[in-house]
């Protein structure tokens, strides 16, 4: 099956890579060393750097597969990364940028608006590893302005824990079952633009009118995809209509879940860049050039959609999606009014 994505693509692809790392390619940041000349230089300046922190919205347990590959294939770096919400994460990347204070690295987000504005603010250096040359993952298409690049996508299906219904789902209006009243799971939108264009628009996929009729199922409300998986797996709730592909994850483990995606389901693809702020500079651009690595890609990817073909572990059964399938969402509605005034009619509706 080949799934259908309704959003409008808001990047255009970056130019060509230079074929010569310059040195100072990551000039306007306050990291406290220079990037190297070659690849080769830069490889051995990160393992003198010894060190690269990451900022992500990803499933923890990716990106500790990530942590364990990445330090497995460079054993002198040590990388740390910090999983937080976007609405977490963006006020630390522009705090980190405007007082010259960097803290992180690399940077990985699916906040379309915020990666928009963000492309003229200075926050980004540009990428310069080998990897993103690779035939296989198509850098025209997947590097906006030589800066934030393609990495993983996730996308959202009906998810439900197998001992409390041992049916499955078939579609999203499975949640409106009696037996599930008060025992669904769902996210706040609050602060993530991202979750903000996923109600939008299942509000017309799922069936017209799918969230004005939610509220009558009265779910329970979740932070993030992750803490809806977590409360799928206990229990706690018994069904989700937009729980991410990170389900399969715990299926793996042994968790009584289940997973399928609707007819028309809601996907966001991550994209990472360098940022110009970054401490380690050129263990920024290794972790970066890593990341499109099939290494990187089976790590960061796991049950997720990979930015490069046939990773082992990754994709959704039954379906050809691919990360290139799942396109950002239209910038012009991620403006900071639109999403507030969503997020005060979604509060009215689920929290009032």
């Amino acid at each position: 099956m080949h799934v259908r994505f309704s959003r409008i693509k808001a990047a255009v692809a970056g130019v060509a890579a230079t074929a010569l790392v310059l040195s100072g390619c990551s000039s306007g940041g306050s990291g406290s060393s220079e990037l190297a000349g070659s690849w080769d230089e830069i490889v051995a300046a990160a393992t003198e750097e010894g060190a690269v922190t990451i900022y992500s919205t990803h499933s923890p347990d990716n990106l500790e597969a990530l942590k364990q590959a990445f330090e497995a294939e460079y054993p002198g770096i040590t990388l740390t990364y910090v999983r937080g919400t976007d609405a977490d994460i963006l006020p630390k990347i522009e705090v980190e940028n405007s007082t010259n204070s960097g803290v992180a690295d690399v940077h990985m987000t699916t906040d379309a608006g915020w990666i928009d504005r963000s492309l003229d603010a200075g926050y980004s250096a540009e990428i310069v590893g080998t990897s993103f040359d690779d035939p296989a993952y198509n850098r025209d298409e997947n590097v906006m302005e030589d800066k934030f690049f393609l990495t993983s996508a996730t996308v959202f299906g009906m998810g439900w824990n197998t001992i409390h219904v041992p049916e499955g789902m078939t579609s999203p209006d499975d949640v409106f079952a009696p037996e599930l009243k008060g025992k669904v799971g769902i996210q706040n939108p609050s602060g993530i633009p991202t979750y903000v264009d996923m109600y939008r628009r299942i509000n017309e996929d799922y069936g017209t009118g799918f969230v004005d009729r939610l509220p009558a199922a009265e779910p329970r409300v979740y932070a993030s995809a992750v803490g809806i998986t977590q409360a799928l797996a206990s229990g706690e709730v018994w069904a989700a209509p937009m729980a991410a592909s990170n389900v399969l994850t715990e299926i793996e483990k042994g968790a009584p879940l289940g997973f399928a995606l609707p007819e028309n389901p809601y996907g966001v693809p991550w994209y990472s860049h360098v940022l110009a702020s970054a401490p380690n500079p050129n263990a920024a651009q290794l972790l970066a050039d890593f990341l499109i690595t099939p290494a990187g890609q089976e790590a960061i990817s796991a049950d997720y959609l990979a930015a490069l073909p046939d990773i082992p572990g990754t994709g959704v059964p039954g379906s050809d999606v691919t990360a290139q399938d799942v396109e950002l969402g239209d910038v012009d509605s991620f403006d900071s009014e639109s999403v507030e005034e969503y997020q005060a009619e979604w509060e009215a509706k689920f929290l009032g």
